[in-house]
């Protein structure tokens, strides 16, 4: 199984990867977690690329190009392998989120970036996506009090931050078989236990 989590920037994605992996491991299944952009040597170099205040000037275009070849690498290097395994695999963002913010946020054709995520990951598509939805300036403001590194992609606009999130919840609401949103706005163990319980559904019913 490939489980992808997805969420606006200070959604709490990255504090419910780990719980969730354990959680399954607990379970016995053998569970491999990565992250976007990086997760390679190679896609690692990118991210610094991507996420540097000095790179303020960069085209969305080649923000794009940039985060799907990070992901044609990590997809060819790390997450196929470990699928084919039979281990589950937890991602803290995937393609989705170039929908989300290079799509609905910087305003580029959907349909085209559709055509670029299918080439940079073999068709690759997760069996199960969390949203964690919360308000923009929320998100935004949990960040900044969070103590970690305010990057280039949390310097835009909050209204590029706020078509990103209602990107989501349309991304979501089109799929609804693979997506389960979540109120991130909740007390983590809250968020973490929601998780949890769709989780051990999903798998039961496999």
């Amino acid at each position: 199984m490939f489980i992808t989590l997805e969420g606006p920037d200070g959604s709490g994605k990255t504090s419910q990867m780990q719980p969730l992996a354990d959680h399954l491991r607990a379970r016995s299944y053998s569970v491999f977690t990565t992250r976007e952009p990086g997760g390679t040597e190679i896609g690692d170099q990118v991210r610094e690329i991507l996420m540097s205040m000095r790179n303020k000037g960069m085209h969305p275009r080649t923000e794009t190009l940039l985060f799907c070849s990070a992901r044609a690498q990590l997809v060819a290097e790390v997450i196929r392998p470990h699928l084919e395994k039979g281990e589950i695999v937890i991602s803290d963002r995937y393609a989705d989120s170039t929908l989300a913010y290079q799509g609905y946020g910087h305003g580029n054709d959907l349909e085209q970036l559709r055509q670029v995520l299918a080439f940079a990951t073999g068709g690759l598509v997760p069996d199960l996506t969390f949203l964690l939805d919360i308000e923009a300036a929320e998100g935004l403001k949990r960040r900044k009090s969070g103590g970690g590194e305010w990057n280039r992609m949390d310097d835009y606009q909050l209204e590029l931050h706020q078509r990103v999130r209602a990107g989501y919840l349309q991304l979501a609401a089109a799929e609804p078989r693979r997506w389960v949103v979540i109120d991130a706005s909740q007390p983590g163990a809250v968020v973490q236990s929601q998780i949890l319980e769709a989780v051990d559904t999903r798998l039961l019913s496999k």
